[in-house]
């Protein structure tokens, strides 16, 4: 089989993975937020990516060891603590100007510059060339895809407030702060940069890969010397933020509420869903061949997005407002269309 449709097969799965990671949450009502997102964390960003790389790596030390290696894993890793302060300003984000325009300018922001930057640092000369012409053009429907989205939610919202009883639940859920739509968007712009350092870290870590691949590690497993610095400096500002919330918000004993022990094993599915995406991600854009990370990661993005529609349709989330939904089918409609554009390239 040609190894670039191996690796859209794989970037498929690891869309749909990405996209699914959150469903176990709809399970754990006894649990405040930050108690399910710190368990979640810690199996996600501190357990599987040692535990991993420790079964599918031989030799990490002295892969790290080797000269220019452990400098290159620290820029790898303050690419990942970016990252995960960017997530804190994603909530900060989503509490002043909503889900949906969040979203929007936090995903589009993300598959255009994680596309686009490693593109320049590989090839600039490839930008104005077909192939370079071709990402652009996907990751142009990209942010038209998820900004249509966006637009779907805004009205899915507008409709359920209007509704009886939706108007005197949202007044109770409101914020007691006044909300700042020009401080959500520098919010929007600071999570949407941030969290294109994923793709960044990883792209910049390339060597490591082949380190690892010199030390006997598979070309499937080598990406997980990238992902172990990363990932583990990533969960850093998380952990530091949910135990704030735990401490602030009291809500340490609910983690021994009777009948929440199943919550735990939740928490690790989210783990393992959201981390062996990311690690079948990298995999995926390996198959791709040299610029797997620049056409891979909008194809990836844009996966989540559908995903995550798909399941707002199955829970009912966009139950009694017919006219969205069909602006949102739009929107996967044009990230599908993106998808394609960016597979031919």
């Amino acid at each position: 089989m040609n190894a670039a449709l191996v690796g859209l097969l794989i970037l498929i799965v690891a869309g749909v993975a990405k996209g699914s990671f959150t469903l176990p949450m709809k399970f754990t009502h006894a649990w405040a937020w930050e108690n399910t997102w710190l368990v979640y964390t810690v199996w996600a960003l501190v357990v599987f990516p040692p535990l991993l790389a420790t079964l599918t790596v031989p030799g990490l030390g002295a892969i790290y060891a080797a000269p220019g290696a452990a400098a290159l894993a620290w820029i790898v890793a303050a690419c990942g603590f970016g990252w995960g302060v960017s997530q804190i300003f994603f909530g900060l984000a989503v509490d002043n100007v909503g889900i949906a325009l969040a979203f929007s300018v936090i995903l589009g922001l993300a598959a255009a510059v994680g596309s686009i930057e490693p593109l320049l640092r590989q090839n600039p000369a490839a930008l104005f060339q077909p192939i370079g012409l071709k990402v652009l053009g996907g990751v142009a429907l990209v942010l038209a895809g998820v900004g249509i989205c966006a637009i779907a939610g805004q009205r899915r919202e507008a409709v359920q407030k209007t509704s009886p009883g939706e108007a005197v639940g949202a007044a109770a859920a409101a914020p007691a702060h006044k909300a700042s739509l020009a401080m959500g968007l520098v919010y929007c712009l600071i999570s949407g940069v941030g969290s294109a350092l994923v793709n960044i870290g990883f792209t910049e870590g390339a060597p490591l890969q082949q380190l690892a691949r010199a030390q006997g590690a598979a070309a499937i497993w080598a990406p997980n010397a990238i992902w172990l610095p990363l990932m583990l400096a990533g969960g850093v500002p998380g952990w530091i933020y949910c135990s704030y919330l735990v401490k602030k918000n009291r809500t340490a004993p609910r983690f021994r509420r009777p009948g929440t022990g199943m919550y735990w094993l939740l928490a690790g599915v989210m783990a393992l869903f959201w981390f062996g995406s990311t690690v079948l991600y990298g995999i995926g854009a390996g198959e791709l061949g040299r610029l797997g990370t620049v056409l891979g990661w909008p194809v990836f993005m844009s996966l989540i997005v559908i995903t995550a529609g798909v399941h707002g349709r199955l829970t009912g989330e966009w139950k009694g407002s017919p006219g969205p939904a069909r602006i949102q089918a739009l929107g996967l409609a044009v990230l599908v269309l993106a998808i394609v554009v960016l597979s031919r390239a």
